[in-house]
């Protein structure tokens, strides 16, 4: 690809492929997004694969929104796990103290 060697100019931005465009376009494969670009030296047209930026911040909330999601399940096993031993702790006294 004539990006990797010479200077080029963006034509259309990152945009998400067709399904056409994912059939016939090589680039759309990696991320599904493409920008046009216009190669300086040899004027050609191609295509770049490229990330979009409202993609990846979406799916950055959606692994933080996951994160909590798994942080607030553990905080609550760690707290019953603490209610349960609480009681099998209090439930030994009760009767060591009974024995005596």
């Amino acid at each position: 690809p004539c990006w990797r060697v010479e200077q080029f100019v963006v034509a259309q931005e990152c945009t998400r492929c067709s399904g056409f465009q994912l059939k016939t376009i090589p680039a759309c494969g990696p991320t599904g997004f493409i920008e046009k670009i216009n190669c300086a030296s040899s004027h050609r047209d191609e295509y770049k694969s490229c990330r979009s930026a409202a993609l990846e911040a979406q799916r950055f909330w959606h692994f933080v929104g996951s994160a909590l999601g798994v942080a607030a399940a553990a905080a609550a096993l760690v707290v019953l796990r603490q209610r349960v031993l609480d009681r099998r702790a209090l439930e030994k006294v009760r009767k060591q103290i009974e024995s005596i």
